[in-house]
């Protein structure tokens, strides 16, 4: 073996091949990170800097990869894998997505002009991913933005009475399936199995009725708030503002309440104790999300990486084709 010709490996810092930097000024949410060289592979930098990207991302909430060389979903996966040793299934589901491979998903398949609210993932149960990704395989002609929030900065935005509440009694989800008006149980279980439903309730500590002619009704009830493991950070960690009836408009509203009772609604949020929230309570939730929002422009090839924990994410309407996928990883109950 000619050793003269033998390559080197050098050991250098993170900083030395990769650039960090601001996505606006003053704005430490997403951190971007970009290849401060040609060829750097996203895979085998991050397996090799893994520490270093959680302390990152712990410190900053969210990280936004950007200018490396990944076009498709094969490397997405391929990055997925490099940092979290298995990826989760999109179970008990809430939106409707399609399997695009392995557990890779589509974002939430919700009609182009329509909004999606800041929220964390799975943030209605009490299992969740900590880690969630979305690689933009095409940017939208206009719009389609994926705002993102500092959950901690939602929680301390928030009325305290309000906080109270909420810290109190918990909140309590409903959903109703079956009548044509949401996503089929068998879609949200991913299976069509009633006993399987059953069992899968009893172990996540959700209530369940089946009704005449294939129907169910299931409650549960789940943190309003929650403290990260790591950080010991409060955070707003909750989707009552998604499933409230005022979350709907209110032409769908008026127009549901008049064929079903409120409790029959496909979805609908209360308080732990099954009592009413007010929809100015709602309205002003909104509002914080609203006023906490970083708001950034996809570009094809982008990777955002977020702590589900301390960052809320959402969507923007949009014109054109949009196409971003979705991965998670590292399951709350670990």
């Amino acid at each position: 073996m000619n050793l003269k010709n033998k390559r080197k490996i050098i050991s250098v810092s993170p900083e030395k091949i990769i650039e960090t930097e601001s996505i606006q000024p003053g704005q430490s949410l997403p951190l971007v990170i970009k290849p401060a060289i040609d060829g750097i592979n996203l895979a085998t930098w991050s397996a090799s800097n893994q520490e270093w990207l959680e302390t990152k991302l712990l410190q900053h909430g969210g990280i936004l990869f950007r200018n490396f060389p990944i076009s498709d979903t094969e490397g997405f996966q391929h990055f997925l894998k490099s940092i979290s040793k298995e990826l989760i299934e999109y179970s008990y589901r809430s939106t409707s997505r399609s399997q695009v491979s392995g557990k890779i998903y589509t974002s939430t398949e919700y009609p182009a002009e329509q909004s999606i609210p800041l929220h964390n993932e799975m943030a209605y149960c009490h299992n969740w991913p900590m880690k969630i990704w979305f690689f933009c395989l095409e940017a939208a002609e206009h719009g389609g933005e994926t705002p993102i929030a500092d959950s901690q900065k939602v929680f301390q935005g928030i009325d305290l009475k309000i906080k109270e509440q909420f810290i109190q009694k918990k909140v309590m989800y409903v959903r109703n399936y079956g009548q044509g008006l949401d996503l089929k149980w068998e879609n949200v279980f991913q299976t069509s199995n009633k006993s399987e439903v059953e069992s899968y309730c009893c172990s996540a500590g959700i209530e369940f009725e089946w009704k005449d002619g294939n129907y169910l009704r299931t409650s549960q009830v789940c943190q309003a708030v929650a403290t990260h493991p790591k950080t010991n950070d409060i955070v707003w960690f909750n989707q009552a503002h998604l499933f409230h009836v005022s979350s709907l408009k209110p032409e769908v509203r008026e127009s549901l309440l008049s064929t079903v009772k409120e409790e029959d609604l496909p979805r609908n949020a209360y308080y732990g104790d099954g009592s009413k929230i007010e929809a100015s309570v709602i309205e002003e939730i909104n509002e914080i999300y609203q006023q906490s929002a970083v708001t950034f422009s996809w570009q094809s090839g982008d990777i955002l990486m977020l702590d589900n924990m301390l960052t809320a994410h959402g969507r923007k309407p949009f014109v054109g084709t949009r196409k971003v996928l979705v991965g998670m990883a590292e399951p709350s109950w670990g």
